[in-house]
C-alpha cells in the first residue's frame, strides 16, 4: 500500500504576511505606549509602538551597519518579549488590578503569534552574525583548549569604553545609574535562558551545567540569589527593582545582548553556540566583575552595595573552569570534532555582540552629555534650513499637554524645531533639555530619546537633514 504525500515544506512566513502577525501580535494592548516614563511595577507592560510596526520591514537580514536603526531596536523589544512569556513574572505587590495584563501576557494567543513570529525576527535581528563571523578549517579537541583558554591569557583589565564614559561623564552618577539600567533585563531574571538547556537528556555534561545554574541562584537560598544581589544594588544606587520598570531606557544593543542567550537556548539547533558564549561570558566577567564593583564604589561612595560584582569575582572562576573542563570538552569527546566549530562561532559572536553593545553605551552617554550643545546647534542647522541651503523632508506635527513620545531613535540625524508650545526632550534616564518656542535641539543617528509635551499644545516639526555637519559646513 502506497501513500503519496506532497514534499515536506518548511514553515515560513511571506513578507505580507509577517508585517500582518507582528502587528496582531503588538497590538496587545500590554504593548501599547505609556503615557508615564516608567512601568510601575508591572511585568507585563512593554511599549512596542505598533502604529510604527506596518512601516517596517522584518523580512530581510540586518547588516552589521543597520543593527542599531530603529528597526533593530524594535526588533529587539519585540524579541524580548516573545522570549519572556516562557518565563514567570509576578508583581512585587501582587496581581490585583494587574490581573487582565497577566493574562494577557500569558495567554495561548499571545504566545502563539510571538512563535509565529520570532524565527523570522531571530533572522532579522541576528543574522548579521552570519556575515560576521566565519570559522573555518578544520579544528581538534587540542586546539581547541588552547584558542579558549588563550581568552585566560589577555589583558582583560583594562576599562571597557562603557567605564571610561561613565568615568568622563559631566554627571557620573546619571550615567553609572543608566548603565546599571541595561543590565536590568539579563540580571533581574539572571540564568533564565540557560535553564533552557538543561531540560531533557544528554549525560554528564547536563547535570554539570545544573551546578552553574544552582550557584546562580543561591542554592535556594533567596537572599542569596544572584538577581537579589543585583536588586540590593540597584536600591542602594537609589534605583527601581521591579521587571522592566526602566523599559524605555534600554537600549538597543542591551536588549540584543540578553536576547543573543534566549536565541541560542531557545533554538537547540545552536546548543553548542551557546556553550561557546557561556565559556566566554563566565570568563570575561571576571575582570569585568572586579572593575565594576571599583567604580560603582567611586562614583556612588561606600555606601553602594556591590556584593552583586564581588560575588561573581570568585564564581565567574570558577564556572570558567567549569565550563570548558565538564562541559565543552567533555561534550567534543563524547560528540566529535563537528561540534568544534560551532563552539568556537557561540564564543566570537557574543565577544562581537559585547563588543558593539560597549560602544553603543558610550555613545549614548555621550549624547546625553551634550545635551546642552545639542540644543545649541539648533541655531546653525535651523539656520542652513531656513536660507535653503539645504531643503531636508520634514514632518509637521501638532501634540496637546502630556504627549508622550516613547523612546525610540532615528536611522538618521534630525533636528527638532518648537514652532509654538513646550517640549520636555529627554535623551536618557534623567536626562533631558526643555525646549521652546524658537529653540529645538539636534537628534543623533540612533541615539534613544522621546519627549513629553508641557504646554497646552506643542507645535514642532521633525526635519530629517541626514548628517547635521553637512548643514555646519
Amino acid at each position: 500500500m502506497s501513500h503519496d504525500l506532497p514534499p515536506h515544506k518548511p514553515f515560513e512566513l511571506t513578507p505580507e504576511q509577517l508585517k500582518e502577525y507582528v502587528l496582531r501580535y503588538a497590538t496587545n494592548p500590554i504593548y501599547l505606549d505609556n503615557e508615564e516614563w516608567e512601568n510601575d511595577d508591572n511585568p507585563y507592560r512593554r511599549q512596542l509602538r505598533p502604529q510604527i510596526l506596518p512601516y517596517l520591514d522584518f523580512s530581510k537580514v540586518l547588516p552589521r551597519g543597520e543593527i542599531l536603526n530603529y528597526e533593530g531596536l524594535a526588533a529587539q523589544r519585540i524579541l524580548t518579549s516573545i522570549y519572556e512569556a516562557d518565563l514567570m513574572f509576578l508583581p512585587k505587590a501582587g496581581l490585583k488590578e494587574k490581573w487582565e495584563d497577566y493574562k494577557r501576557f500569558y495567554n495561548p494567543s499571545n504566545r502563539a503569534l510571538g512563535e509565529i513570529i520570532r524565527p523570522s525576527l531571530e533572522k532579522f535581528a541576528f543574522g548579521f552574525l552570519d556575515q560576521e563571523v566565519e570559522v573555518s578549517g578544520k579544528w581538534t579537541k587540542a586546539e581547541l583548549e588552547a584558542y579558549l583558554r588563550s581568552l585566560q591569557d589577555r589583558d582583560l583589565s583594562q576599562p571597557s569604553l562603557s567605564e571610561i564614559a561613565i568615568e568622563k561623564s559631566t554627571d557620573p552618577v546619571r550615567a553609572a545609574r543608566m548603565w546599571l539600567i541595561q543590565f536590568a533585563p539579563d540580571f533581574l531574571s539572571e540564568a533564565s535562558p540557560m535553564i533552557r538547556n538543561v531540560l531533557g537528556y544528554y549525560g554528564a555534561a547536563q547535570s554539570e551545567w545544573f551546578k552553574i545554574i544552582i550557584d546562580e541562584y543561591g542554592y535556594g537560598v533567596h537572599d542569596t540569589k544572584h538577581s537579589k544581589l543585583f536588586e540590593r544594588t540597584l536600591e542602594s544606587a537609589g534605583l527601581r527593582t521591579d521587571v522592566h520598570h526602566y523599559w524605555q531606557y534600554y537600549l538597543n544593543s542591551s536588549l540584543m545582548l540578553n536576547n543573543y542567550f534566549h536565541y541560542l537556548g531557545k533554538n537547540h539547533e545552536l546548543f553548542f553556540r551557546y556553550v561557546g558564549a557561556l565559556y566566554y561570558t563566565e570568563t570575561a566577567l571576571v575582570d569585568f566583575c572586579r572593575r565594576a564593583a571599583d567604580l560603582l564604589v567611586k562614583v556612588f561612595g561606600p555606601e553602594v552595595d556591590v556584593e552583586y560584582f564581588t560575588e561573581h569575582v570568585g564564581i565567574d572562576q570558577h564556572h570558567g573552569r567549569m565550563a570548558l573542563e565538564k562541559l565543552i570538552l567533555p561534550l567534543v569527546e563524547e560528540h566529535g570534532e563537528v561540534i568544534i566549530p560551532e563552539i568556537v562561532r557561540g564564543f566570537e559572536e557574543f565577544q562581537l555582540i559585547s563588543e558593539i553593545a560597549d560602544q553603543d553605551f558610550a555613545d549614548q552617554i555621550a549624547w546625553m552629555d551634550a545635551g546642552p550643545t545639542n540644543k545649541e546647534l539648533h541655531a546653525p542647522v535651523w539656520a542652513a534650513i531656513e536660507s535653503g541651503k539645504v531643503t531636508p523632508p520634514v514632518a509637521h506635527i501638532v501634540e496637546p499637554y502630556r504627549e508622550l513620545s516613547n523612546t525610540h531613535c532615528h536611522d538618521g540625524d534630525e533636528l527638532c524645531h518648537i514652532v509654538s508650545g513646550t517640549m520636555k526632550f529627554v535623551a536618557g534616564f534623567d536626562s533631558y533639555q526643555i525646549l521652546e518656542a524658537g529653540e529645538g535641539t539636534v537628534i543623533q543617528r540612533n541615539r534613544l530619546h522621546g519627549a513629553i509635551i508641557e504646554s497646552e499644545e506643542c507645535v514642532y516639526q521633525i526635519h530629517s537633514v541626514g548628517d547635521y555637519r553637512a548643514c555646519l559646513s
